[in-house]
This record gives C-alpha cells, sequence and structure tokens, in this order.
C-alpha cells in the first residue's frame, strides 16, 4: 500500500470511529436525566460518571490516534491497523447501548426493532476487540510479524475462536447476554450457541497463552531496539493484565465504576506503549522505568507493612494514642533512605546482575586507584575495568606526557 493512500485511509478510519464516538455521546447527553423506572423498569441504565467518561474519551482518542499515527508512518507494518481497528469495534458497543437508549426514551411502549438491533450489536462488539488485544496485538508486535511462520497457527486460532463466539451471540435465541430485558432480535430456536461459546472460549484462551509465550521468543531472539519495544509493551500489557485480574476480583468491593476506570486507564497506558514501542520515536530508557517501579513498589508495600506493624505493637504497649503514630511515622522516615538503598541492590543484584556487576568493578577499581603508584599497572587495570564493564571490541589507553 501506497504512503499517501495508507494515510488517507488511516486517518479516515481515525475520523469516522471519533466521529461515531461524538454521536454516541451525543445520544446519552440527550437522554440524560430520563426517569427509566418509569419507562422500562426492568432495564439497567447505565450510570457512567463525569470522571469515567472523560476516561473513555481519553482512550478512545488515544487508540483511535496512536492507530492512525502508526499506520500512516509504517503501513506495511498490521500492528498500526489492529490498534486503529480497537476502537472502531469498540465504539459500535458505545453507539448501540446509546442509540436504545434514546429511542427508549422517544417510545415508552417499545423502543423498536431497530434499537434492539443496536444492543444486539453492542452485545457482540467487545469479541474482535478481546482477539486483537489478547492475540494479534502480542503474537505481531513490533515487526508485525509473528516470531516465526509456525506461530501463524495461533492468529488463525484466535480468530476462529473468535469467529465461534460472534455466531454463537448473533443467533442464541432468549435474551441478549448483557441486556436480559431484551430478546435477541436475530435468534434461532435450537441453535447450538452453547457449543458456539465453549468452542470459541477454548480456543481464545488457548490462543492468548499461546501470544504470551510468543512475547517471551521474540524477547529471548531480539537484541537492541526491538528488546527495548517489547520491554514497553509487556510492560503497559502487564498493567492491563493486572487491571483485569484486580476489576473482576474486587468487583464486588469496588463497584462497576471504579472497575472499568482502572481497566480504561491500563488501555490508556497500552496505547501509548505501542506508539512509543513501534516508531522508536525518542524510545526512553523502559529500564528505568521498570527499575524504579519494582524498588519503589517494594518500598512501598515494606514501609506500610512497617507501619502497620509498628502501629500494632506501640498501641499493645501503651495504648490507642497519637503517640503510637507518631512513633511509626518516624521510623518509617528513618527507614526510608536505608531500605531503598537495600531494595535498589536486591533488584539490581536479581534483575540487572550486569549493571550491578559493573557497578562493583567500579568500586574496587576506585579503591585500587587511592593506593596504586605504578601508571603502568595502572593503565592495565584501567584497561582491564572497561573491558569487563563496557565490553567494547578494542580498548587503547593513550596517556600524555610532557
Amino acid at each position: 500500500m501506497r504512503s499517501r493512500r495508507a494515510t488517507i485511509l488511516a486517518w479516515g478510519l481515525c475520523a469516522l470511529t471519533l466521529s461515531v464516538a461524538a454521536l454516541a455521546a451525543a445520544l446519552s447527553i440527550a437522554v440524560a436525566g430520563t426517569d427509566w423506572g418509569a419507562i422500562l423498569p426492568a432495564a439497567e441504565p447505565p450510570t457512567e460518571g463525569v470522571v469515567l467518561s472523560l476516561l473513555d474519551v481519553a482512550w478512545l482518542v488515544a487508540f483511535a490516534v496512536t492507530g492512525a499515527f502508526v499506520a500512516s508512518h509504517r503501513p506495511r507494518n498490521p500492528v498500526g491497523w489492529f490498534v486503529a481497528a480497537i476502537p472502531a469495534v469498540l465504539v459500535l458497543n458505545f453507539v448501540g447501548e446509546s442509540y436504545y437508549w434514546y429511542a427508549a426514551s422517544h417510545d415508552p411502549r417499545s423502543p423498536g426493532t431497530a434499537a434492539e438491533l443496536g444492543l444486539w450489536l453492542a452485545n457482540v462488539s467487545w469479541v474482535p476487540a478481546v482477539i486483537i488485544v489478547l492475540v494479534l496485538l502480542p503474537l505481531h508486535f513490533p515487526t508485525g510479524r509473528p516470531p516465526t511462520p509456525r506461530w501463524r497457527i495461533v492468529r488463525w486460532t484466535g480468530l476462529a475462536g473468535g469467529a465461534a463466539l460472534i455466531i454463537g451471540a448473533f443467533f442464541a435465541p432468549g435474551p441478549l447476554e448483557n441486556f436480559r430485558w431484551v430478546d435477541n432480535p436475530l435468534g434461532i430456536d435450537g441453535f447450538p450457541h452453547e457449543a458456539l461459546d465453549a468452542i470459541g472460549l477454548v480456543l481464545w484462551f488457548a490462543s492468548t497463552l499461546a501470544a504470551a509465550a510468543s512475547i517471551v521468543v521474540r524477547f529471548r531472539r531480539a537484541h537492541g531496539a526491538e528488546r527495548a519495544q517489547i520491554k514497553w509493551f509487556t510492560a503497559a500489557a502487564s498493567l492491563l493484565v493486572l487491571a483485569f485480574v484486580i476489576s473482576f476480583t474486587f468487583e464486588g468491593l469496588i463497584g462497576d465504576q471504579l472497575s472499568w476506570a482502572i481497566i480504561a486507564t491500563a488501555l490508556l497506558a497500552l496505547a501509548l506503549a505501542v506508539a512509543v514501542g513501534v516508531l522508536r520515536y525518542r524510545l526512553y530508557d523502559i529500564d528505568v522505568v521498570i527499575n524504579r517501579a519494582l524498588v519503589y513498589g517494594a518500598l512501598t508495600a515494606a514501609l506500610a507493612a512497617t507501619y502497620l506493624v509498628v502501629v500494632l505493637l506501640v498501641g499493645l504497649a501503651v495504648g490507642r494514642s497519637g503517640f503510637a503514630v507518631a512513633v511509626s511515622t518516624l521510623a518509617v522516615a528513618g527507614l526510608f533512605g536505608p531500605a531503598r538503598s537495600r531494595i535498589q541492590a536486591a533488584v539490581d543484584r536479581r534483575f540487572y546482575r550486569r549493571r550491578y556487576d559493573a557497578a562493583r568493578t567500579l568500586e574496587a577499581f576506585g579503591s585500587r586507584l587511592r593506593d596504586e603508584l605504578d601508571l603502568e599497572a595502572l593503565g592495565a587495570d584501567l584497561r582491564g575495568v572497561v573491558d569487563e564493564t563496557m565490553q567494547p571490541a578494542h580498548v587503547s589507553l593513550w596517556l600524555r606526557t610532557r
């Protein structure tokens, strides 16, 4: 595909996606404040707040713009098109739901078949988006190709699983899965949707695990910029997986809105990571981000545990009072510096062994440098340190003489 044609197509898809999203927002605003209990008592209308709406807009725009930008600059790499397709299919969910509520507000007796078709479309639009995020993106990032031709079977397995889930949801009789008060307008009695759902889920999970394994294989073979790209993507993908785990595990405790807010924030991070990774524009040192996340995450957990333990012990000794809180705060403040140093050393020793060994070598050389008087021995030590820490192809030392 030529660059100009790809640019027009990529940004045209972005404009269409954002326009449909704007239409969905307009329909939602038009029905704000409607008394749904009087119109549709059995329905469960959306209760999305302002903050969550802004988060949805942020990740939707981020994916649409990132996909268009990457696809227009790297038209032969399907990663950009995958990213652009995610908001393009998910926006069908927003506009389908919004149109249903808009039609229901104008026809209290029945929203009509067209509105129910909107919900029918919203009921299945999540499937292609999930297949792209969990299977196609990990499998093709960042080169646009699987690690080897044999890995193509993972792509076809994921697509087959997605097709089975979509077909099963399209024609399943009875209420729609996410909208129990509406019967599927295209449902077919006796349609084997349960068998298709089971097949689709098995293929989906298998392809997701295989796609995750492909990242490990690709990372082991990668060098230089490609390895840094994979680190960006893996960091954001791990955050997304963690967001899903937290949301589904604690949904009953934190509520639906906060659960989706966590996922939306992780989606925003994934879009930005893909943009940085694929375009390699000002590719920041992701090792620093990962290192700081490990260090300060462990440090926060350690200090929080220390604070709780000290509060508990002092409270048992002198009773509940401000004294226990003050002692605990001072203890945590005093431990911050030493704990950070020890955790940093442990992280470097476990995950950044090469850099840790280099730092130890430089420290040892600095100690010898204070006591070394022989210039020849000093030069030999310096060349040895440079060779061990930097591992250059060749080391030469020039000394200036008077």
